[in-house]
């Protein structure tokens, strides 16, 4: 997560430091997909002042976090806010604070519970200061949960866009809503090291114990760095770690934001990155290890340490018919919910990219052990077994692949001034007929059979389940796959 003043003084988006405890007992509206309705509008531009704060269920959620404790899932997020010009944003007496906390029953229905912490710990203000010409340090980036025993630690990042004058910090509490004390630092860095302490990501080794924590962002790549299991902090003090990560044209182009997750199924761990810029071509990527501290390769083969390009791609920017479409879609947070996955992200919602909504997708695994996620978002869906006879008809599919940047980048990102809304910035879904006979109209997805549960197209194997159609508010059938050139691959049934 990388917003800042730079961001903040250009586009009408607010980034503010918020307060603990403000807790709104008014509960968003449910709506039914049974009468043809989505769980929630898109656009929320109505909203965003504080005194709506009961409405921000899946509303300003930049850079997610999630756990589940009990029946109840719990999400953590940067401070992002997007404000409309000309609107009073605190027009409330409430008293703003920092790290932004959801709940939900259903991965569906969110909750705006409050914040965090009731201000930016005071040491991470003043290294990120004291590094930077006494600018930056301005909210807090990136939350990062972990249940260790009976104990629930939140690891948060403090910066300034533009800079490596960063800072990991601890906070602990023995609730998942808090109360949160701060506990110090964990990882910082300033402008003469190679990496960039932010974006934490914390995973324990299932069969030694040990604890790694994976960050970074754009300078130099991304780290892992050993935890002590019982503190929670550096088993080496000022240690940095070791690289896992980088990418080509680090200096022009995104790397950061890691997830680090295991499978047991699988036997491996993965690490889910982010490329590209925020308000653009923002998407995950992913690669897998036999242990926590790496080495990670993806797709092809490859080290991710080294400066290939990695792949899958598992999400970038996307339209499907009958919507704008959404950008911005990376920097992800992955739940194990006893067996069944979850991704969830930012989207920005086109034409403007400036909202920011929580996007839950299913997460699936093929047979060859690469995850794979749902072209629309979670709405609740029950599975049923997809059949031979479901497949004919009209179907929208898209096809992803590298967009070429709209504008020169500065830091990775757009600059200010650089967006501007066009169909060339998206990975727009072509219409195809899927016969009966096993082929189709297309000429990039000529053949296609149910085999396994799977969908096989051009004989590679695609996830193939019911969901919801968010484009147009019915039910259909979906799918998901990887093809050739290692992006994802999604359709949905329109007719």
């Amino acid at each position: 997560m990388k917003l800042s003043s730079f961001i903040n003084s250009t586009f009408p988006l607010i980034i503010i430091a918020l307060m603990s405890g403000c807790i709104s007992d008014t509960k968003p509206n449910k709506k039914s997909l049974a009468s043809g309705q989505n769980p929630y509008n898109d656009d929320y531009s109505q909203y965003t002042s504080l005194s709506h704060r009961h409405m921000w269920g899946t509303y300003n959620v930049h850079d997610p976090s999630i756990i589940k404790s009990g029946d109840t899932y719990y999400m953590y997020s940067t401070d992002a806010i997007f404000k409309p010009m000309g609107v009073k944003f605190n027009d409330d007496t409430i008293q703003p604070g920092n790290i932004q906390i959801r709940s939900s029953h259903d991965l569906i229905n969110w909750k705006f519970e409050g914040w965090a912490l009731t201000e930016i710990p005071k040491e991470a203000v003043m290294h990120v200061r004291n590094n930077n010409h006494g600018k930056g340090a301005t909210n807090m980036w990136a939350p990062h949960v972990k249940k260790v025993g009976h104990e629930f630690r939140m690891y948060y990042s403090v910066s300034a866009f533009g800079t490596n004058s960063s800072f990991i910090g601890l906070a602990t509490s023995t609730h998942p809503l808090g109360p949160w004390k701060n506990k110090g630092c964990v990882v910082k860095t300033i402008p003469v090291n190679k990496m960039n302490a932010i974006d934490p990501s914390v995973i324990t080794d299932v069969k030694n114990g040990r604890m790694w924590m994976h960050y970074g962002s754009y300078f130099g790549g991304l780290y892992c760095v050993e935890l002590d299991p019982q503190t929670g902090f550096t088993m080496k003090k000022e240690d940095h770690g070791h690289l896992v990560a980088s990418r080509a044209n680090l200096k022009t182009h995104n790397l950061e934001a890691p997830e680090i997750i295991y499978n047991p199924k699988q036997e491996k761990y993965y690490l889910f990155v982010s490329y590209d810029a925020l308000f653009t071509y923002y998407n995950v990527r992913v690669g897998r290890a036999d242990q926590p501290q790496g080495p990670f390769y993806d797709y092809f083969g490859n080290d991710m340490k080294d400066t290939t390009d990695n792949f899958p791609v598992l999400t970038h920017s996307y339209q499907f018919g009958n919507h704008k479409g959404w950008s911005g879609n990376g920097h992800c947070g992955i739940l194990n919910d006893d067996g069944k996955y979850y991704m969830v992200h930012q989207g920005r919602l086109a034409p403007s990219n400036l909202m920011m909504l929580l996007h839950v997708r299913e997460l699936f695994w093929l047979p060859d052990g690469w995850p794979v996620v749902s072209p629309e978002r979670y709405a609740g869906v029950k599975k049923s077994q997809i059949t031979a006879r479901d497949i004919p008809g009209q179907w929208e599919i898209i096809q992803m692949e590298e967009k070429a940047p709209l504008s020169e980048l500065w830091q990775g990102q757009i600059p200010p001034g650089g967006w501007k809304y066009t169909s060339k910035a998206f990975n727009v879904a072509d219409t195809v007929q899927f016969l009966a006979n096993g082929s189709t109209n297309s000429h990039f997805s000529k053949s296609w059979k149910i085999k396994n549960n799977l969908l096989y197209i051009n004989n590679y194997p695609h996830v193939v389940f019911k969901g919801w159609d968010w484009e147009n508010k019915n039910y259909t059938i979906l799918f998901s796959g990887i093809s050739e050139n290692g992006f994802s691959f999604w359709g949905k049934k329109i007719n």
